[in-house]
């Protein structure tokens, strides 16, 4: 099992609680993002840099990723190609998306989109919050204990 982050969106506080289960557990976690990104000097963690373009992260990551593996990610397409894969996707508020829950969130996303391409002003999510770090936290620890 290794767990990979969609990271070029991945929020500090969440790749600083990865780095911590990384150390802690001996797992493979590897953050794909367009830029250079700086890991802690720990054996099982490293970043890995692709080329800037749409989706080249994510597209590498679906590619990587195998059945049992984790994906830590907010975006909703990609979530639901790693789910498709036998992978498991968490968001970087602690939510789990599943088969059943990762279409709805694709059709709203999808509705979001559609009504900001006609200029209406829909906003964005609101700040992570203590809360949200634990719920992801707490999240993360429940997927390894199974795992």
């Amino acid at each position: 099992m290794r767990i990979w982050v969609d990271a070029d969106a991945c929020p500090n506080t969440i790749k600083d609680i990865l780095f911590r289960a990384a150390a802690r557990t001996g797992i493979e976690l590897t953050l794909v993002a367009n830029q250079a990104l700086p890991v802690p000097r720990i054996a099982n963690v490293r970043a890995l840099q692709v080329a800037s373009g749409f989706d080249v992260a994510d597209n590498e990551i679906v590619r990587l990723c195998e059945a049992g593996d984790l994906v830590v990610t907010a975006d909703i397409p990609l979530a639901a190609e790693v789910i498709a894969k036998g992978a498991t996707a968490l968001n970087p508020r602690g939510e789990l998306y599943t088969r059943e829950n990762v279409r709805a969130r694709l059709n709203m996303r999808d509705f979001l989109d559609t009504m900001r391409a006609s200029g209406v002003h829909t906003g964005g999510p609101p700040a992570l919050d203590q809360r949200d770090r634990q719920a992801f936290a707490n999240a993360l620890d429940r997927f390894i204990a199974r795992a």
